[in-house]
């Protein structure tokens, strides 16, 4: 027979406090010596206090701001107040960070206590990207400038070395988009440039292209999003469709953009990249180079249209087409009746113009995935 005012083992308050962990002690960070104590996660640190305070961060302020508190609770008259004592003095009132992991701070404590010949490691190629990443993200946020500076610095460092197989620390690093973020977190532009140099390998090989898209549009990473817009619309209404990361207003937008690439492309045979003239290129020369750059570029057009496997609105493959047989023309010397004979100083500078143009709409490939 059971009686209602007894607790069972399946009691659901008793069972909700069997299954909260019980905190550990970090097994490097919990100082002997230390003076105050911060749970994070489920990780006790103890540490010195003025450790933490170093390089005018924001545990300065929240230190001084518990001292103040402490200060008044001593003046607060003769009632009878029972108190656990402050926080961050034991184990059982730690100074609770939210928000942050163990690793993150486990980074920043191996930034503050580490000797310099051990901190001299993350210059090297034997740097760990994700204690590294770790490092910037809570110095960024705790306000430690010049640590956050330093770890930007060799983060970057890791990140534009030169391309070789990825080490089993930098797989295990941050992901790609973690990165990105960081770098757009912290505006560090040369730890952004590599990302987006990495996005574009990726997106070249038709890897993560919606995932690009994504953090692209999310960071108003305007180049990087042009890259991805355009590497989607060659990709084709199928793939659009079948893709569960694709919003509706996005697929609008490439529409948008494969009806405007289009109508770009009908136009581009009548509108060759204007170039300055060479000194040697003077009075009724002018006209018949000019005419001569015109016939010559609408014939390249005109070439990019038959026989070559490029989408209707691959407008930068057509381009670079040109460019590449513009290249054979003048290097191979081909023999181009009434066209490259009647321009024979300005060659260079068409090419140079050929090139700018392709730059141009590279450049502003965003531009042209819209809202409808």
């Amino acid at each position: 027979m059971s009686h209602s005012g007894e607790a069972s083992p399946s009691t659901p308050k008793l069972q909700l406090h069997l299954s909260i962990p019980i905190p550990s002690r970090d097994s490097t960070y919990y100082i002997a010596d230390g003076n105050t104590v911060l749970l994070v996660e489920n990780t006790l640190f103890k540490v010195h206090r003025s450790t933490l305070t170093k390089d005018a961060s924001t545990f300065d302020s929240m230190f001084s701001l518990d001292s103040d508190l402490r200060s008044s609770s001593h003046v607060s008259g003769n009632s009878a107040v029972t108190t656990v004592g402050p926080e961050g003095e034991n184990d059982d009132n730690p100074i609770r960070l939210q928000g942050d992991t163990a690793d993150q701070f486990r980074a920043l404590l191996w930034a503050l206590y580490s000797l310099p010949h051990e901190l001299s490691v993350a210059l090297t190629p034997e740097a760990n990207p994700l204690q590294l990443f770790n490092l910037a993200r809570i110095s960024h946020k705790y306000e430690f400038r010049s640590i956050e500076a330093w770890s930007l610095n060799a983060l970057t460092q890791v990140y534009t070395r030169p391309m070789h197989p990825l080490s089993n620390k930098e797989v295990d690093g941050p992901t790609l988009e973690q990165l990105t973020e960081l770098a757009s977190l912290c505006e560090q532009r040369d730890l952004l440039e590599a990302a987006t140099q990495r996005w574009r390998r990726r997106i070249a090989s038709g890897k993560d292209i919606s995932l690009a898209l994504n953090v692209a549009e999310r960071l108003n990473l305007r180049a990087l999003l042009g890259r991805a817009y355009y590497a989607m619309l060659l990709q084709g209404r199928e793939v659009w469709d079948t893709d569960g990361h694709l919003t509706r207003a996005q697929i609008i937008r490439l529409l948008s953009g494969h009806y405007a690439l289009g109508r770009l492309w009908e136009r581009l045979p009548n509108e060759p990249p204007p170039f300055i003239h060479s000194p040697r290129c003077m009075g009724a020369a002018v006209v018949r180079c000019n005419q001569t750059w015109a016939g010559l570029w609408k014939s390249m057009m005109d070439m990019g249209r038959q026989g070559v496997l490029l989408q209707y609105p691959d407008v930068e493959g057509k381009l670079m087409l040109a460019e590449s047989m513009l290249k054979t023309l003048m290097e191979r010397d081909m023999p181009t009746p009434g066209l490259l004979e009647a321009m024979p100083w300005c060659k260079e500078q068409t090419l140079a113009a050929t090139a700018s143009k392709i730059r141009d709409i590279q450049e502003s490939l965003v531009d042209y995935f819209v809202d409808v």
